[in-house]
């Protein structure tokens, strides 16, 4: 089983949430949801597109970002942010096993000190005049990039 973390910044919508609860469980991936998000976290508004592979995947909830930052460091992971501020696409990045891929609100991204508190930031090179991909889609993008790359088999 892979190592690799999905942590959702404050997530805005339970599909893209689901979908990625989805995706992380047929990876064998776990799902860290830094709150608070901006829908209630039920099976309920989750269940459209987890389906029933949401009670197969491990998710942790934390209260907030402090308290994430606070596990995250005692666990020695490093985070790295998916966002359209940074300068190094995700496939020239060198992911590690026991990465955290942090991936903001649909809506907002992250706050400037959470962008700047991560230990790395990488992004997905798109045609010119777009400004973003669907959350769950650039979690899949990476992730794969990230497993492929740690040798998940």
């Amino acid at each position: 089983m892979p190592n690799l973390k999905i942590a959702l910044y404050q997530p805005d919508i339970p599909g893209n949430t689901g979908t990625i609860l989805r995706f992380a469980a047929c990876m064998g991936l776990s799902v860290e949801i830094i709150e608070p998000a901006g829908f209630i976290l039920s099976d309920k508004n989750l269940r459209r597109a987890g389906m029933d592979y949401i009670a197969s995947v491990t998710m942790t909830r934390h209260i907030n970002f402090e308290h994430f930052e606070t596990w995250r460091k005692q666990t020695g992971r490093r985070l790295v942010l998916a966002s359209t501020k940074a300068a190094v696409p995700y496939t020239d990045f060198e992911f590690r096993d026991d990465d955290i891929l942090l991936f903001g609100r649909e809506s907002a991204g992250v706050p400037d000190h959470v962008h700047n508190g991560t230990d790395a930031r990488i992004l997905i090179p798109m045609a010119e005049g777009q400004r973003s991909i669907n959350v769950a889609l650039s979690a899949a993008m990476i992730s794969g990039e990230a497993l492929r790359q740690t040798g998940f088999a």
